[in-house]
């Protein structure tokens, strides 16, 4: 009897073990709203079912399913879930500042599912995030594609794991002064830059022949042939080598720019996306032909040197070269508002309503390689939808309801005044620090603005 207690009890614990482990999907059906599905075009006065987490139909009269809730979207806008392709939300920590290559540290050991950053992006009609590694590196760590499914104790729950592996890459001011200024160790120049990254990959494809070698002998009759040393940081490069992994890089100036599209062409690469790239539109053609194109602000430059030359057409012009363009928050704040980022491409490009959106939904989806998944409102896609009181694209639009997977996360009749959760009442919304001394990504600012407010003066 006490075999059979213990195997019924072992029995349970895989059950619930199993269940835990299932990610919530969810059944609804919308009905009668304006479909903005980006990839194609839109719909008047139609429904859109999602079962079991995932988008059966779109079309006109659909009936709900027994059990399935049903939302009326008259008079309202559904489009799909909006995509931040830069994020640092619900990221307990950013840098691994010790070294130049940090390529073997991954994000998702540190994804805290409490951050209230996560439900805030949800009433922004954000489904998903790209949680990712600081710039303090040449090669930094690898990020976390996070699904933004609220309310969840795990951190496991929260990331997507069905998206492809990304990695954090850096160049120009931010690795140089953290480790040349910062370590008094390579990079200290933007030259260092480019030698950190050929090293490592040479370094890299040393390793892998060495374990190719290893595995060719090992398979010999009376071989004594002893594995090479494993090394995760290593392994990484080879995986990003082989295709295995998508670089985001962390860039402002074109020459940098045009540099690592070059260190990868030398090196077979094709999977890269330049990030914040404010001086893309100098080398739009050639982000558009070897890349997997450009996040970038919607109008942000200036807040340093390195960045002082850019424009808000900037999207416009990477986008009419072909590249494949993103508007990102790289903010906790800002990512709540990315509809209105996307907007401002009308204003400054006159893109049209697929094309704006398209920045904020389907093209930060192919960024991750997740566009057969998200990104556009299609049949046999994910249930990641949100609705809008108002035109996306308006300066007067509201966000109503957020699905996730067809479970419904947000919904603005039901926000309660105080939605945080084991958050201190008397935190600030966004901690303001002038200097971050834990990982010095901010180390040796303040003289670059001194001598600004000099030039400044002497100006006037």
């Amino acid at each position: 009897m006490k075999k059979i207690n213990i195997l019924l009890a072992l029995c349970l614990s895989l059950c619930l073990s199993f269940s835990w482990a299932q990610t919530p999907k969810g059944s609804v059906l919308i009905k009668n709203g304006t479909v903005l599905t980006v990839t194609n075009g839109t719909y008047e006065n139609t429904d859109v079912l999602i079962q079991d987490g995932v988008i059966k139909k779109i079309g006109k009269d659909l009936n709900a399913p027994s059990g399935v809730t049903t939302v009326d979207a008259t008079g309202k806008y559904v489009m799909p879930g909006i995509i931040d392709a830069h994020s640092h939300v619900a990221l307990d920590v950013v840098n691994e500042a010790t070294a130049p290559i940090v390529a073997e540290v991954r994000m998702k050991d540190v994804v805290n599912p409490y951050e209230i950053g996560i439900y805030r992006a949800l009433a922004g009609g954000v489904t998903i995030s790209h949680a990712m590694h600081g710039s303090a590196n040449v090669v930094g760590g690898q990020n976390a594609t996070l699904k933004h499914r609220w309310g969840s104790s795990n951190p496991e729950d929260i990331i997507m794991q069905d998206a492809p592996r990304t990695i954090k890459f850096a160049l120009g001011e931010n690795p140089t002064r953290v480790h040349g200024r910062g370590n008094g160790i390579q990079p200290r120049s933007r030259m260092g830059v480019e030698a950190i990254l050929r090293n490592g990959f040479n370094e890299a494809l040393q390793y892998k022949k060495a374990w190719e070698d290893f595995n060719k002998a090992k398979s010999q009759k009376g071989s004594t042939a002893v594995a090479p040393e494993y090394n995760e940081r290593l392994q990484t490069l080879v995986d990003i080598l082989d295709g295995k992994i998508i670089i985001h890089c962390h860039s402002y100036r074109a020459d940098e720019i045009y540099m690592l599209i070059n260190v990868a062409r030398d090196f077979g690469i094709d999977k890269l996306v330049f990030q914040h790239t404010n001086e893309g539109f100098k080398v739009a053609p050639e982000i558009a032909e070897y890349t997997m194109g450009a996040s970038v602000f919607a109008d942000w430059w200036a807040y340093k040197f390195e960045v002082y030359y850019s424009t808000a057409f900037n999207a416009a012009i990477l986008h009419r070269n072909g590249a494949i363009t993103s508007i990102n928050s790289d903010s906790a704040e800002l990512i709540r508002h990315l509809y209105h980022e996307a907007a401002k491409t009308q204003r400054y490009g006159n893109l049209s309503d697929d094309e704006a959106l398209s920045m904020i939904t389907i093209n930060p989806a192919r960024q991750l390689g997740i566009d057969d998944k998200v990104g556009s409102l299609e049949e046999g896609k994910h249930g990641d939808v949100a609705i809008f009181e108002g035109h996306p694209l308006s300066s007067y639009a509201i966000p109503q309801m957020t699905f996730v997977d067809g479970i419904k996360y947000f919904d603005i009749n039901e926000d309660q005044d105080d939605q945080r959760q084991q958050v201190s009442p008397t935190e600030t919304v966004e901690p303001i620090l002038l200097t971050e001394h834990n990982h010095r990504c901010m180390q040796d600012t303040e003289h670059l603005f001194e001598t600004a407010s000099a030039l400044f003066q002497m100006n006037q």
